[in-house]
């Protein structure tokens, strides 16, 4: 395990939420950013559905201390060469191509590939990944599916996405095979667009709360 992918887990046993930000300025994405980190959350993933998203993300990475920048809704080998060489520190995709997977792990970048079925979470586990996204994770069956999986590949860990929101958080951090959750409900849009970043900090730091609740964080 390389320095990037092990201060990664250790950040999210620490704090197991990684929120993402959808943004098109970035000096809007740094102030979110800024924001999540001063409520304990250290982890971010840019998700690519603008056309400034790589943009937001560099100037994240640029701008900030402190936190582990990666990119989301990766869908290609080329954007996944792209979000790497502007920074990138992780790699988060919807679904599992094996191309996009090869070329991170060549780079040695953390790739977290989403699966839904059993047949992709098995062709993940031939490619040589341990940690994979679960999206999405409500439409997908949720808790029960994920510990269905969890019995079958009982080395593999859970990254579920995708209606993953504070009522429910604490029933996927339950389970000992998820090591995080992502959600884009740490960054409503209204808040940004009202400028409201003590909003966003506040969501953070009851993201926390609840996961401390549900299982005892490391330090």
């Amino acid at each position: 395990m390389n320095h990037v992918s092990k201060t990664l887990e250790q950040r999210l046993r620490a704090a197991p939420i990684v929120p993402l930000i959808q943004a098109d300025d970035p000096v809007v994405a740094v102030k979110t950013a800024n924001a999540l980190k001063e409520g304990g959350l250290s982890v971010i993933e840019v998700v690519l559905r603008t056309d400034a998203a790589v943009d937001c993300m560099e100037a994240i990475v640029k701008q900030t201390e402190g936190l582990i920048v990666g990119a989301g809704t990766v869908l290609t080998v080329e954007q996944a060469q792209n979000v790497v060489a502007r920074g990138a520190q992780f790699v988060v995709s919807p679904g599992l191509v094996d191309g996009v997977a090869e070329f991170c792990q060549s780079q040695s970048v953390p790739i977290y590939a989403g699966t839904m079925t059993a047949g992709e979470v098995q062709r993940a586990y031939a490619l040589g990944l341990r940690t994979v996204k679960f999206f999405p994770a409500k439409l997908a069956g949720g808790v029960p599916v994920l510990k269905a999986f969890s019995s079958v590949f009982r080395d593999m860990q859970f990254m579920p996405t995708g209606g993953v929101s504070a009522a429910n958080l604490h029933e996927f951090l339950a389970l000992p095979s998820v090591i995080a959750c992502g959600g884009s409900w740490l960054t409503p849009a209204d808040a940004i667009a009202a400028d409201d970043y003590n909003a966003i900090t506040e969501l953070a730091r009851e993201a926390v709360a609840i996961a401390q609740t549900a299982r005892p964080l490391e330090k």
